[in-house]
């Protein structure tokens, strides 16, 4: 007997050849309808009640509206590991399973980290753009204020999961101090990894020079970073933020650059993507006031990316998607409890 052909939905894939990675993975039983949308109404409606699964990147959410449309969907899989655009109750309460893939891009996104970090710290931006400017007057090695000794900097690890742990081993090889910040971290990890655990986080914020953001996007973490919390930083730190752009608030950041308490920052996400053109930060960001340009660093959410960890992203949720229609074997499963409420 012939084996089943599962309708694959994808709305909003992020590659541009004919799902040739998809195609090779789903083993000839995956009938796809690609689409490269990034709002949901551009996708016709017959396409989301026909889908038996979902495969989707972060472009076009997945709300209760959309949910309410899947008439057929047995799996959510996300390829990629941020699920916050996904309403994981709406599909819990449909029956449906969400899942994510998160062994894919890990050393990508901590070599991001610290590329910001080290591009700051050692004025990279402010040397290009002083010998762009003046090649003569500009060959000189005081051009670039923010410049310090990376041995000895004391690094802040926000988050010490998958990819903060592979950030914390990357500035320990720096030879940084790293001091970790994580409330759900097992007691005894840090001493594993050979970081220092501080409990209080507006404590760690006042122990570092450098706060790399590695936290999901959640109910508690949406705008963690706020005036509050840059406050609490020492005059003259850094912050990274290669995590999710909700968690910092950019008008507090704004704030903390224009009034000092930063000396800097690196950015790969943003509360809105595409960003919001209009909004304080970017137009600062375009026009350039008061050195902004040698101490902005800014990256279009691309801190995942290398041909090989797309190459992984879309190899294994692909898997993950076959496995679950084709045998009932569930990975990486991120709305269990709500599944199990609606049991």
């Amino acid at each position: 007997m012939a084996s089943p052909i599962f309708r694959v939905l994808t709305p909003d894939a992020q590659y541009h050849d004919d799902a040739e990675v998809e195609r090779e993975a789903g083993a000839g039983r995956l009938d796809l309808l690609i689409h490269r949308e990034r709002e949901a109404a551009a996708v016709p409606d017959q396409d989301w009640a026909s889908a038996e699964a979902l495969l989707i990147w972060h472009e076009v959410p997945i709300d209760a509206a959309v949910v309410r449309k899947l008439d057929r969907c047995r799996v959510i899989v996300r390829a990629g590991v941020g699920f916050d655009h996904v309403d994981l109750a709406a599909a819990g309460r449909a029956g449906i399973p969400v899942c994510n893939t998160p062994d894919y891009g890990t050393s990508e996104v901590a070599d991001h980290a610290i590329a910001l970090f080290l591009a700051l710290r050692r004025g990279l931006m402010s040397y290009q753009n002083a010998l762009i400017q003046d090649p003569v007057n500009g060959f000189h090695w005081g051009r670039a204020p923010l410049v310090k000794r990376v041995r000895g900097c004391r690094f802040g690890i926000l988050g010490l999961g998958r990819i903060g742990t592979a950030t914390a081993l990357r500035a320990r090889a720096l030879g940084c101090e790293v001091i970790a910040f994580d409330p759900y971290l097992p007691r005894g990890q840090e001493i594993a990894l050979g970081v220092r655990r501080v409990d209080s986080f507006h404590e760690f914020l006042g122990m570092v020079e450098v706060v790399s953001v590695h936290t999901p996007l959640t109910a508690e973490t949406r705008n963690l970073m706020d005036e509050e919390a840059f406050a609490a930083m020492q005059p003259g730190s850094l912050l990274i933020n290669t995590a999710r752009g909700g968690v910092v608030d950019l008008h507090a950041l704004l704030w903390a650059l224009d009034s000092g308490r930063l000396a800097g920052c690196g950015l790969d996400v943003f509360p809105r993507e595409p960003a919001e053109p209009n909004h304080p930060f970017w137009q600062a960001v375009r026009e350039q006031p008061d050195g902004f340009r040698e101490r902005v660093i800014v990256s279009p959410h691309a801190a995942w990316y290398s041909p090989e960890s797309q190459h992984d992203a879309r190899r294994l949720s692909t898997e993950t998607v076959l496995a679950y229609l084709s045998r009932g074997e569930l990975r990486n499963c991120v709305n269990d409890m709500f599944l199990k409420e609606r049991r």
